[in-house]
């Protein structure tokens, strides 16, 4: 199964972005990975790694290429500051593009899936690119705010057209609970097909293995599974 790091230009931008192959010569499903506050680091690869090893032509864009190195060696939490929504939709669509590109990518059965913020991101690439088969929100916070201009992801709810699936953690604050009833709420009012997940115990960033405060071993052994089967059903059927 091989990896690689390859360069993409986004509005005149170099941005790194891992890549994870399936053996075989395809043409393969593939799958867009948001990353989570922490960048792009070993938490990132490995699910990419691991949505390869299930059949998956995975890649993760570095949404933060545009940071300082600064701002990148400052607390984490302070990147969220210098996100902006336009440029993150550049980003992530440059990613497809690169899919789209490949003679091993089946075009037609690209799925997204993101972590922390990452889940947001796959929320609003659902509701600004058609290409897009399925979409799988890990714990997406601020849904209803804005990162720069234009609207925020969940006044864009209406644009979803791919089924969802999202995964809560029961004691998490951001999304929290009442997140999770005003987000279900308007995907059923909008009559847009998802499945949400919440998970007793778990907190943010439950998948995370890196971070043993937070990682949730039984939420996570059962979302995983449910992801690849979601991503099955969706991109290899």
């Amino acid at each position: 199964m091989p990896s690689f790091t390859d360069k993409l230009t986004v509005g005149g931008s170099s941005m790194d972005m891992y890549a994870s192959i399936p053996s075989g010569s395809g043409p393969h499903p593939a799958v867009v990975i948001a990353f989570h506050i922490g960048g792009l680091d070993d938490f990132d690869r490995k699910m990419a790694d691991q949505l390869a090893e299930a059949g998956y032509v995975a890649v993760v864009p570095d949404l933060f290429h545009r940071f300082s190195q600064e701002l990148m060696d400052g607390p984490r939490m302070d990147r969220l500051g210098h996100l902006s929504d336009p440029d993150i939709i550049a980003d992530m669509n440059a990613a497809v593009d690169f899919l789209k590109g490949q003679s091993s990518v089946n075009s037609d059965k690209i799925g997204v899936t993101g972590f922390c913020m990452g889940g947001r991101i796959a929320w609003l690439m659902a509701a600004t690119n058609p290409i897009f088969k399925c979409t799988v929100p890990f714990y997406g916070g601020n849904i209803m705010g804005n990162w720069g201009p234009g609207e925020t992801p969940f006044a864009q709810t209406s644009n979803i057209n791919c089924p969802m699936l999202f995964h809560f953690g029961a004691t998490d604050g951001n999304p929290s609970p009442e997140d999770l009833v005003t987000l279900d709420n308007e995907l059923t009012k909008l009559g847009k097909a998802h499945t949400f997940h919440s998970y007793d115990g778990a907190g943010h960033a439950f998948m995370d293995y890196s971070n043993p405060e937070r990682h949730h071993k039984e939420a996570a052994d059962a979302a995983w599974p449910r992801t690849l089967e979601f991503f099955a059903t969706h991109l290899k059927g």
